[in-house]
């Protein structure tokens, strides 16, 4: 685990402003009959313009048989995380999770923003809602001083209080020259256990609900997509944020 100093973090923030642009530049295309594909096209041009990479492409973690081929994830409904970007259209009222990194001068950011296109459902509004006031709880816990387990307890009580299913696989993690490093950031634990914060400790919380209250998942056929176990709608928020002696700092806002 690595602490970054102030110079280091500021390299780090230039990496998330570019993911933050990629993601602002695909929820203002994403439309009815825009193809998932289309979107990976325009992260692409943001990061090349930017002279960034992506950590995405190519990338192959153990669980994975084939590397992931897209900048982006773009999961549609009750995919949750890792969707691949397909040449399926957008329809109304569909719920859209995009995840997005970018790698600039050997420093990485990660991000993503849940959103509805066209026509909302009162029930999707609520549940991204719900996933950002997770990631706003676990967010203001990165404090020096603090505790891992104080992040992930707050990001676990806001989806038992609004009744939605999360998981402990695949939450937050550390970031830095890669787009994983330690320690990993469950979206649920106790308080008061954990890692002690110390400033110059980034990193990526994501928390992900699924909307029918279970915890359970499916993985697709394509081995990338995860999807809820009861067929539910998914949201997935992210920041990139930097523990400073003055507070939290999220790296990859606009």
């Amino acid at each position: 685990m690595e602490l970054k100093s102030a110079a280091e973090i500021e390299a780090m923030r230039e990496a998330g402003r570019v993911v933050a642009r990629a993601l602002a530049a695909v929820r203002a295309q994403a439309a009815v009959g825009v193809r998932l594909v289309e979107l990976d096209q325009t992260a692409r041009s943001v990061l090349a313009e930017a002279g960034a990479t992506s950590p995405f492409l190519g990338y192959q973690p153990s669980f994975a048989d084939l590397p992931f081929p897209a900048v982006i994830c773009a999961s549609v409904n009750d995919a949750a995380l890792h969707g691949i970007p397909t040449r399926y259209k957008l329809a109304d009222g569909d719920l859209l999770s995009v995840d997005c990194g970018a790698t600039l001068h050997g420093w990485t950011g990660d991000a993503a923003i849940s959103f509805t296109v066209g026509t909302p459902r009162p029930a999707d509004v609520a549940l991204i809602e719900a996933a950002e006031k997770a990631l706003a709880a676990g967010i203001a816990a990165a404090v020096p001083g603090g505790r891992l387990g104080d992040i992930s307890a707050a990001i676990g009580a806001v989806a038992r209080a609004a009744g939605y299913g999360l998981h402990t696989d695949f939450g937050g993690h550390g970031v830095g020259h890669t787009m994983h490093e330690s320690p990993s950031v469950p979206n649920d634990g106790k308080p008061g256990r954990g890692l002690k914060l110390a400033a110059g400790l980034v990193i990526a919380i994501e928390p992900w609900f699924m909307a029918g209250g279970r915890d359970s998942y499916r993985l697709d056929d394509d081995g990338w997509t995860l999807r809820s176990g009861d067929g539910s709608r998914a949201a997935h928020v992210e920041h990139t944020v930097a523990i400073t002696a003055d507070g939290p700092r999220i790296l990859t806002a606009l």
